[in-house]
């Protein structure tokens, strides 16, 4: 359980911070980057679900909490030493992912195929599933970075990964299950 009676600490004054595990790291360094567009992610859905409808904003409370777990695991570098914490250490789980995977395929059931590329516009809740979306993806590529180098959980990778795809799909049920889809039209301005 977390505990904070003190906000500020100074341990972070000289540009470093503290792990999971407790080790010091550069706050530049690409896994407490990575964690941190996790946490600008949640934030932006959070800015989504002022304009969400009850039952998305259900969903997005579920991606939210989810986004912390995917923060608590990107911050324990130590992938084989979950003894030493005293508790079991947070991981991402399959079917975390999985249960993205049947809120796609169910907002999927109500939509047309795309026939064009669509533009991130439309109604304010489509174009905050957009914002998330890029967030997404960014965090997504700063975790596949991160995984070339040091050890990443690769159920939070798949997460990210489908996380995209459903604040996609959901963009596109904001914008009245699609046929409000602002499409791109290639070269239209020239």
């Amino acid at each position: 359980m977390v505990v904070l009676n003190k906000i500020y600490t100074k341990t972070g004054d000289a540009g470093e911070t503290a792990l999971g595990n407790g080790a010091r790291v550069a706050k530049h360094s690409l896994r407490v980057t990575a964690y941190g567009t996790v946490d600008e992610l949640n934030a932006t859905v959070g800015m989504a679900r002022l304009v969400a409808d009850e039952t998305t904003d259900r969903l997005l409370s579920l991606i939210q909490n989810d986004l912390f777990d995917v923060g608590a695991d990107l911050c324990r570098p130590d992938m084989e030493k979950d003894d030493e914490a005293g508790y079991p250490v947070l991981r991402m789980a399959p079917e975390q992912t999985a249960r993205l995977e049947a809120e796609i395929d169910d907002m999927i059931a109500r939509l047309e195929p795309l026939r064009s590329f669509i533009l991130p516009a439309g109604t304010p809740l489509s174009t905050q599933m957009h914002l998330c979306r890029t967030v997404a993806r960014r965090a997504e590529r700063l975790t596949v970075e991160l995984a070339t180098m040091e050890a990443v959980n690769e159920a939070a990778v798949k997460y990210l990964n489908r996380l995209s795809d459903w604040f996609f799909c959901a963009a596109r049920i904001a914008n009245d299950e699609g046929r409000g889809d602002v499409l791109w039209k290639p070269g239209a301005n020239r």
